[in-house]
């Protein structure tokens, strides 16, 4: 019989907005709880898609290292966006993060997904991942 998952909500990110982890963690799988641009105080980034996708993703890295991985440990990530019209901004804000943590140019798959909002009115992007341990 297989260990229980573990819970952890990691230093580096705001609260959980209701009852839930920003990680767990199941065998060598690791999941990230869908993340925002929010700031360690639970307010935004910035008012626009570029602030909000850096810090979505810095706070993906922050929830893998709490884990003792890296953001080259993500297998998939997906992508919700609350407008079509923000595409091209995600996707320069990405090539910009990735250029970076992913220098060797190997990226993940995604799955980029437009939705009808996220929990706050002020969210523009939200990002999830899952990761394997190192």
């Amino acid at each position: 019989m297989s260990p229980l998952p573990t819970y952890e909500n990691p230093k580096g990110l705001g609260d959980p907005l209701s009852a839930y982890a920003h990680v767990a963690r199941a065998g060598d799988l690791i999941f990230v709880a869908g993340q925002c641009g929010f700031v360690d105080d639970n307010s935004v980034a910035g008012p626009d898609v570029r602030s909000q996708t850096l810090r979505a993703y810095a706070n993906v890295r922050t929830a893998l290292e709490s884990q003792g991985a890296s953001l080259r440990s993500v297998v998939r990530f997906v992508t919700y966006l609350t407008s079509s019209d923000h595409v091209a901004e995600f996707y320069a804000a990405r090539e910009e993060f990735f250029a970076e943590h992913y220098p060797d140019g190997e990226y993940p798959p995604n799955t980029l997904l437009i939705v009808k909002g996220l929990v706050r009115p002020d969210l523009l992007v939200e990002l999830d991942a899952t990761a394997c341990r190192q």
